[in-house]
């Protein structure tokens, strides 16, 4: 409940008991890490101890920072099935430090030897590196501002090298770099761009991080939901407190872990059902593939057809039957076999999943950073099953309604807020070519996100002109529709 002038009703959330001693140091401390990392982390040490407290750090916004400091770094979990909502208390932050403000405290903690894991949750941008080729762009400004100041840094890596570095001067062991984003071999690219960066500012600290520093991969599932005011209204009715840090997400969760870290050094994880293996790729490839790939069609297609949330768009018959012709026939067939999973079985249940009416997650958030997500999400899928000799028109569409969304303007003829890295480049491009092939030649022409020979593969250029061209003149449910008949 709230009161007439906006302010809570009813007193804030806050720690009760001593915080847990810092352990790891989580860079990105958003939705996504609130529902998966932290809660897991809460759970390993409930069960098996250990001091794993985590220290968060936003590298841009205070937003988190000002949510859970008044709090003591604690704030509630939000399971939202459909058959009920569970509450459940998460403690496991210590503290927020916003990088901006005093990267010196945030060298000064990661350098801790205390501190033995780094984690990631940055999206795809955060890694500063080209989609299409995997190396890192030396001419991201961020990158050009931290190889010239690597003691005040502004991006992931340079705070990782920077620590990395001090750690090396002080003979204390590295930290284990833990990147939980949903990227292919999501350890290796971390590991990549980390020996990247580092070789820029010293070939001895490059070898040194590459002979005794470890990036597991992982796969990371848990759909989060961005958390409205209205979300933390109903809490504060439901629980007779105030707290804006929560987060909602549904009871669903897989966390698949290559279990390779310095020293040994991690929480006690799997007594939470994290899964520890010896190699992650074919879950990662399962997951971005069936769950992203389908996600980001569902986006911008159900976007461009009026659908503001996820399980509308799937309540369309249409676009449910869209999503198992995708997993049968254009996916699943470039899915390596994952160790103990059943890939019909893990699709099927991704569509209840989707059905779920508690999580209102919106196409519009889904679509966000398309630029960096389709390379990993959608156009992998694209090139091994055209390498196979198979057709991909389910994917030409999600590719052609990626395309007619980042132009900015929806079927109705209303602007759409595209919130992309490469926004304004691909809206100049769109709205420079005349016809929708003129339009398809010129977007597939960045190679930031398509690779020059899956731009130039015809059959493949000639499916999404198609697609782009039915997309304008039939709009995007027509289009399912027609697709799946």
């Amino acid at each position: 409940m709230w009161m007439e002038a906006g302010l809570p009703a009813n007193p804030r959330l806050n720690r009760q008991g001593d915080a847990p001693k810092t352990g790891i140091v989580h860079l990105g401390p958003g939705a996504f890490f609130r529902a998966f990392n932290a809660i897991y982390t809460q759970e390993a040490m409930e069960a098996a101890g250990g001091d794993w407290g985590i220290t968060a750090v936003s590298l841009r916004s205070p937003t988190a920072r000002d949510q859970l400091e008044p709090q003591g770094g604690v704030y509630t979990s939000v399971s939202l099935g459909a058959e009920g909502v569970t509450h459940t208390l998460i403690g496991s932050i210590n503290k927020v430090l916003v990088a901006p403000e005093n990267p010196s405290a945030v060298l000064d903690v990661m350098a801790d030897p205390a501190v033995k894991i780094v984690s990631l949750t940055i999206t795809e941008k955060g890694y500063c590196h080209e989609p299409s080729t995997g190396r890192l762009r030396l001419d991201h400004a961020d990158i050009v501002h931290d190889l010239a100041h690597l003691d005040a840094p502004q991006s992931a890596l340079g705070f990782i090298v920077g620590a990395l570095a001090r750690r090396r001067a002080a003979g204390v062991a590295p930290f284990t770099v833990l990147s939980c984003d949903n990227l292919p071999s999501n350890g290796h690219l971390a590991r990549g761009m980390v020996l990247e960066f580092a070789g820029q500012v010293d070939a001895g600290l490059r070898d040194w991080i590459a002979s005794e520093g470890r990036f597991p991969a992982t796969m990371v599932d848990r759909i989060t939901p961005a958390t409205t005011e209205a979300d933390i209204a109903a809490l504060e009715e439901a629980q007779g407190y105030y707290d804006p840090a929560c987060v909602q997400h549904e009871p669903f969760r897989q966390w698949v872990i290559e279990d390779d870290f310095v020293g040994g050094a991690r929480p006690d994880w799997h007594l939470g059902g994290a899964q520890f293996v010896r190699d992650v790729d074919a879950h990662e490839t399962m997951k971005l593939r069936c769950l992203n790939g389908t996600h980001s069609t569902l986006a911008y297609l159900g976007y461009l057809a009026g659908y503001e949330t996820i399980s509308d768009t799937v309540s369309d018959a249409a676009f449910a039957v869209l999503c198992e012709y995708l997993w049968t026939d254009e996916i699943i067939p470039t899915v390596p076999q994952p160790e103990g999973e059943d890939l019909a079985a893990y699709a099927a249940a991704l569509l209840e999943r989707y059905r779920n009416p508690a999580i209102r997650h919106r196409t519009w958030q889904i679509a966000m950073d398309g630029s960096q997500k389709l390379p990993q999400r959608i156009l992998g899928t694209v090139s091994d099953a055209l390498a196979a000799g198979r057709t991909v028109p389910g994917l030409a569409l999600a590719v052609a309604g990626w395309m007619r969304y980042v132009g900015g303007v929806d079927e109705a003829g209303a602007m759409i807020d595209v919130r992309d890295p490469l926004a304004a480049r691909l809206r100049e491009l769109s709205e420079g070519a005349a016809t929708p092939a003129a339009k398809v030649a010129a977007l597939l022409a960045v190679e930031d996100v398509f690779a020059p020979e899956l731009a130039a593969h015809d059959g493949f250029r000639d499916a999404v002109t198609g697609a782009y061209a039915g997309l304008v003149a039939k709009g995007a449910r027509a289009m399912v529709q027609e697709l799946v008949a």
